[in-house]
């Protein structure tokens, strides 16, 4: 027999939260994820993902609703899922080191459409996402210990969607209660393992979760009903005891690089000491990664498309290593038969150490040992990714990102437009800001679009 309350604890906080209740440093951190999401659906515009999205929307009635990265007009739930498929597009979106995951991009497609459809503020906006990342991160945690599996983003997504579109959408309690234990029920179990040794464009299962937790909005809408979710079980009861206390928007990592996060230890390591020792990557013999078992598990297979590459941990160091830096000019799918990489990628070893598997997954770390081609030998420090929580990344931080990521498809003044539009006036609407970004993706040259798609 399950033992469970429902109290309304969570629906009362996910609905009736405003932005003047949030902490400072909670606002501020809200703007930050707002600029990081967009980051990465801006450039997800550009990948096939999206490009299936599109495709997949055109099944679905035509609507008003513009979103970031397109030309077309979407419905609600053709832009919950065409944004589902950008969000994580080139695995450059924030994270959290406790669900193994990413929780930003697992929500924001529906939250951002619901937004658009109710024509909301962008400071309401960003309240939905203080609110779904609570909701992200609290399901996740109580899922993965109910099942005793690593089920990663989608699987969270659903709930963390029907949570913010039930509260743009002006859901009551009861109807919240609903579109969670719906969301929740039907959730995708995404195998995140699974993904991580056979690479694809299945990865975290973010359109998934987005698409379920979408259909849980409006199938709440239209009527159907659910009962008990994972978080109204006793014995996950505590882990909403501290919300409006503990906002897990404080707790995210932000990646610097397209790719999986457990292969940015090596990443880093590599560009810094290729960049302090002066090495020619031309002279390098061997390089060994020293890691933790799940990075060690990532896919090492020469990549033929993009997602291939990016939940990889091979093709990633070596690109490191050979141009200094994982970004969309390493990742995209034009890259990936760069000759020096290929070669370099031939080159690495990877061990799982006792230590960094020790503290996995609190911890993220590893290190490396580079052998030249005249025997000398160098080793690095033990290196922890950089952007974790403990970091403390700030406004600048992810100011400078957004620049770096977005330059390979964004002019300078592009980007400086669209980086003005996201810290301006937060009281302006979701619409307009949206609407500015594509002209300014649009006079940048940057074309989204699908050959042969309205």
């Amino acid at each position: 027999m399950i033992s469970y309350k429902t109290d309304y604890r969570l629906e009362n906080y996910v609905l009736n939260t405003t932005w003047e209740d949030l902490p400072a440093d909670v606002k501020d951190r809200a703007v930050d994820c707002g600029i990081d999401l967009m980051t990465a659906l801006i450039l997800g515009s550009k990948g096939e993902q999206f490009r299936c999205g599109l495709r997949l929307t055109s099944y679905l009635k035509a609507g008003e609703l513009e979103i970031p990265g397109s030309k077309g007009r979407f419905n609600l739930m053709g832009a919950a899922f065409a944004l589902g498929h950008s969000s994580n597009s080139f695995d450059i979106d924030d994270g959290h080191n406790m669900i193994k995951g990413h929780p930003g991009t697992s929500f924001v497609g529906g939250v951002m459409a619901a937004g658009l459809e109710k024509d909301i503020s962008y400071k309401d906006y960003l309240t939905a996402l203080v609110v779904c990342y609570d909701v992200a991160v609290r399901i996740g945690l109580s899922t993965q210990e109910y099942y005793h599996f690593l089920h990663s983003t989608g699987t969270y997504g659903a709930v963390s969607t029907a949570a913010g579109m039930g509260r743009i959408l002006g859901f009551t309690k009861e109807q919240l209660n609903t579109a969670i234990s719906m969301a929740e029920f039907h959730a995708p179990l995404t195998p995140v393992m699974h993904s991580v040794n056979i690479p694809s464009m299945n990865k975290d299962g973010v359109p998934f979760g987005a698409m379920i937790g979408t259909l849980a909005a409006l199938d709440t809408l239209a009527g159907e009903s659910a009962k008990l979710y994972i978080l109204e079980m006793d014995k996950y009861h505590h882990l909403t005891d501290d919300l409006e206390k503990n906002y897990e928007i404080r707790n995210l990592y932000f990646k610097p690089y397209t790719c999986c996060r457990w292969a940015h230890q090596p990443i880093q390591a590599s560009i810094e000491l290729i960049r302090d020792k002066k090495l020619d990557y031309r002279r390098i013999r061997h390089v060994v990664v020293h890691t933790f078992d799940s990075a060690a598990q990532l896919s090492k297979i020469v990549p033929w498309e993009t997602d291939e590459a990016q939940y990889n941990i091979a093709f990633p160091v070596a690109s490191a290593i050979v141009c200094g830096d994982v970004g969309f000019q390493q990742i995209n799918n034009r890259a990936l038969n760069n000759p020096d990489v290929l070669k370099m990628m031939k080159k690495l070893e990877f061990v799982v150490d006792p230590e960094m598997e020790a503290v996995f997954p609190e911890k993220r770390l590893a290190w490396m040992e580079f052998t030249m081609d005249d025997g000398t030998t160098y080793k690095t420090k033990v290196y922890a990714a950089n952007g974790e929580a403990s970091d403390h990344v700030d406004h600048n931080w992810i100011r400078d990102k957004f620049h770096r990521i977005l330059s390979p498809v964004v002019t300078p003044e592009g980007q400086d437009q669209i980086y003005s539009a996201l810290t301006a006036d937060p009281d302006r609407k979701l619409r307009d800001i949206i609407a500015e970004i594509n002209r300014t993706l649009v006079s940048c040259n940057a074309d989204p679009e699908v050959p042969g798609l309205a």
